[in-house]
């Protein structure tokens, strides 16, 4: 598999990539699927809307503030550090200062933080495996040399497509989240755990086969939020079950 053109078209002489395309795209539909889902959790597709307006442009800050700060050897200038046309977010900073945006936002609206973050977490990883497409047309974040018959070449070497690795995990996350959600979630809090554990699980050995990690110190920093993102899933899950199971018991 070779590696596309990154750009996709032009308009007015400037140059629209396919990994903005993807990003948006992932978004947007994100968003749809969330609005569409919002009465089941009690909510409407204006607190969702109103929601994302807050929540998508920080979570594309923080992504970028994230990446940045892990590689500011590489900027030198602020406009450096502001274009994100050829790539450079980091997900998890984007998680973080989303899920930030989430907190301020439903305590704004009165609306119970958990019940919001399992309405839109199974789209957030549907978005995630759309996005990462965009790595693919701009030949990042793959893996080290491989022979198996799905790599992709990369500079005239056939490396791992982890992008592809996690872009299906993420579908899959996606679909499973989801149906949990509707059907078997007992308590506020507990779809939001799963995305934890079982996206980090699955970031944790990708991340093994990536050559262009973000570091802390001597250990790729992504396996370290991995593993503490997986302890606070399983914590998070079972005080949310026991709290819900105990409230049940009293009634």
């Amino acid at each position: 598999m070779l590696q596309p053109d990154p750009i996709a078209f032009e308009i007015l002489g400037i140059e629209v990539r396919w990994y903005g395309i993807l990003i948006a795209f992932g978004m947007f539909l994100a968003v749809l699927i969330s609005s569409r889902r919002a009465p089941k959790h009690g909510l409407t597709d204006d607190d969702v809307l109103d929601l994302a307006l807050w929540m998508l442009p920080a979570g594309v800050i923080g992504a970028r503030v994230y990446y940045v700060l892990f590689n500011l050897r590489y900027y030198h200038t602020l406009g450096e550090m502001l274009n994100i046309r050829g790539g450079g977010l980091a997900i998890h900073g984007g998680l973080i200062f989303g899920f930030i945006a989430v907190l301020l936002v439903c305590r704004h609206k009165k609306i119970r933080t958990l019940n919001m973050a399992d309405l839109i977490i199974p789209s957030v990883a549907l978005a995630q495996s759309i996005g990462r497409w965009g790595n693919f047309f701009n030949g990042e974040a793959h893996g080290g040399p491989t022979d198996l018959p799905w790599g992709i070449i990369v500079d005239g070497v056939r490396v791992h497509p982890t992008f592809l690795y996690e872009s299906i995990w993420c579908l899959i996350l996606f679909i499973a989240l989801s149906y949990f959600d509707m059907n078997m979630r007992i308590a506020d809090g507990q779809t939001l755990s799963l995305y934890f554990i079982f996206y980090s699980l699955e970031r944790f050995f990708v991340e093994a086969l990536r050559t262009d990690s973000l570091m802390i110190g001597p250990f790729k920093q992504a396996q370290v939020i991995s593993l503490c993102a997986i302890v606070l899933g399983l914590c998070l899950y079972v005080y949310v079950t026991r709290k819900a199971n105990s409230q049940n018991t009293r009634k």
